[in-house]
């Protein structure tokens, strides 16, 4: 079995991956969503990408016309010499904001919109034919960055601080070199004639899968499994999803036990997972925090999880009992790595009790004493096994122990919760049935109020209808006795006035037999007081001069 893998050689220090992009061409549209769905899958890549990329907040802006400016569209699908020579003319703040609008297309920070976007600068870089050596040797370098970027999907490539030859992107661009900027190795790597090397999609069996042609950086881990005979990658989860982790023949002949084995998609072999699950573990265990020892032990329970021999079995319970221990703060890290260490050198040690050495042996007669320390062995072995199954089944019990009374305390707390709520629904139905009453008296008092309302308006008509009557025949009596007063008034002043005149007459007669009259103003007392009409609303006092109005 191979080693655990080991750190790929690292180009100029870099230390990152910048991206886990597929850039097979043969890929369908929805394989490359669902590849270029995960651009910043590697944590590690957008830490070092946001360490020391340039804000695009702090480039200078130099006014640029709108006839020589040129968008990633134009990169993508016009020739190469035209944006050669548009590229030429532009400042070097402009381009690199072009470079900058790429990577936060890559980033996939807007989501849908920003993938769909980048599918559409993809599909026309990949489906032009005049992208050849020839061509691309004329390009210009941000020109060239930017597309190699848009083919692969990775946004290293418009990073600053990353400088490689414009050999080295053309190479790339073409499916001649290794896109991992940590690896760059010539393909096919190592000169591997298999179909899946030799097909020219960019693939490279030091550093990628072979299912998924994602790389990354992770080593000494059980995340990678390795093929023994063609030495080609593949991840662990993509193994398991595509079931080439399964129960077969330990060897290839076919003849040997049967346990859990990986068949290599790139040359259809297989080898035996509990060796290299081994190794791993013997050199790297020691190095694992609490956390990678879960995740490693996650690993391995999951690859031995359908196994039917009994080192896998037991290897897959051990690993499910050390994670649930680790996890519960039962068991530290420490006393976890020497356990799992335990348990290989015990499944080492059983795997050396083969079915040919017995064999071998049953053919001789053997001393008592020799027969009663195998039947103790088998014994023991018995007794370490039904230990092992009664430890499983007791585990087992506790958890399920556990689950039921977590269930028991879930019920307990339901129920309380149940009489809490009848309760509250009670207390409600009370405060609704007063609130219905007090909203009955409500209305009675609302129709009380009511009533009296219309009565009091009746009343108020009826005395109102009463007032304009006695105001009517009080105005009426008013006239009357005005009229009656006026008359009387003027029945007066006409006797005074009648007076007045025998009075003056008498005086006139004796003036005239004396001599002397005026029978002018006679004439004039005479038609005043004549003059009054005998009407019922009697003279007015403007009629009368002798008397002032009162």
């Amino acid at each position: 079995m191979l080693p655990p893998r080991q750190q790929s050689q690292v180009g100029e220090g870099l230390q990152t991956s910048l991206s886990l992009v597929s850039s097979d061409p043969r890929l369908s549209l929805e394989e490359h969503r669902s590849n270029t769905g995960n651009l910043r899958e590697s944590p590690t890549e957008s830490a070092s990408s946001r360490e020391i990329w340039p804000m695009a907040a702090a480039i200078k802006k130099e006014s640029v016309s709108g006839a020589d400016k040129i968008t990633l569209h134009d990169v993508a699908r016009e020739r190469v010499d035209v944006v050669y020579e548009k590229m030429l003319h532009l400042p070097c703040e402009f381009l690199d904001e072009l470079k900058n609008g790429l990577r936060v297309i890559l980033e996939g920070g807007n989501g849908s919109q920003h993938r769909e976007e980048f599918f559409i600068l993809q599909k026309l870089v990949q489906s032009r034919a005049d992208l050849t050596t020839k061509t691309l040797v004329r390009t210009h370098r941000v020109q060239l960055e930017i597309l190699v970027a848009i083919n692969t999907g990775i946004q290293g490539f418009l990073h600053p601080s990353i400088n490689l030859s414009q050999a080295s992107l053309i190479e790339i661009f073409l499916y001649k070199r290794c896109r991992n900027l940590a690896c760059r190795s010539q393909l096919p790597a190592e000169d591997c004639t298999c179909e899946t090397c030799a097909n020219g999609n960019g693939f490279c069996n030091l550093c990628m899968c072979v299912i998924c042609s994602k790389f990354d950086f992770e080593v000494n881990t059980c995340r990678w499994i390795g093929c023994d005979l063609c030495s080609h990658w593949t991840h662990t989860d993509c193994a398991i999803r595509e079931q080439l982790i399964c129960m077969g023949p330990a060897t290839q002949n076919g003849t040997g036990p049967s346990e859990m084995v990986f068949k290599c998609q790139a040359c259809n072999r297989t080898s035996e997972l509990l060796g290299w699950v081994k190794d791993v573990f013997q050199h790297c265990v020691m190095s694992w925090d609490g956390e990678a020892l879960i995740r490693e032990l996650d690993f391995v329970s999951r690859i031995f999880h359908g196994s039917k021999d009994p080192r896998g079995r037991k290897l897959h319970w051990k690993s499910d009992d050390l994670k649930e221990n680790l996890r519960s703060g039962k068991v530290e890290s420490k006393a976890a790595c020497k356990a799992i260490l335990m348990v290989f050198k015990e499944l080492e040690l059983d795997s050396q009790k083969t079915p040919e050495n017995a064999e071998s042996e049953s053919g001789r007669l053997i001393a008592p004493q020799e027969a009663c320390n195998r039947i103790s062995e088998v014994v023991h072995e018995a007794v370490r096994n039904m230990e092992m199954v009664a430890n499983e089944k007791m585990r087992m019990f506790k958890k399920a122990r556990l689950s039921f009374d977590a269930c028991e305390r879930e019920l307990a707390e339901k129920a309380r919760e149940a009489g809490e709520l009848n309760m509250d629904r009670q207390k409600k139905k009370l405060e609704i049935e007063e609130l219905e009453r007090i909203v009955r008296l409500k209305s009675a008092e609302a129709d009380m109020f009511q009533m009296k309302a219309n009565e009091a308006k009746r009343e108020s008509e009826r005395l109102q209808r009463i007032l304009l009557a006695k105001s009517d025949k009080s105005e009426e009596e008013y006239t009357s006795n005005y009229l009656k007063q006026r008359l009387n008034e003027a029945e007066a002043e006409k006797q005074y006035l009648y007076e007045k005149m025998k009075m003056q007459e008498t005086s006139r007669l004796s003036q005239s037999s004396g001599g002397g009259g005026d029978p002018l103003m006679f004439s004039k007392i005479h038609d005043l007081l004549y003059s009054v009409p005998p009407s019922a609303d009697g003279p007015s006092n403007d009629c009368h001069p002798f008397r002032k109005n009162p």
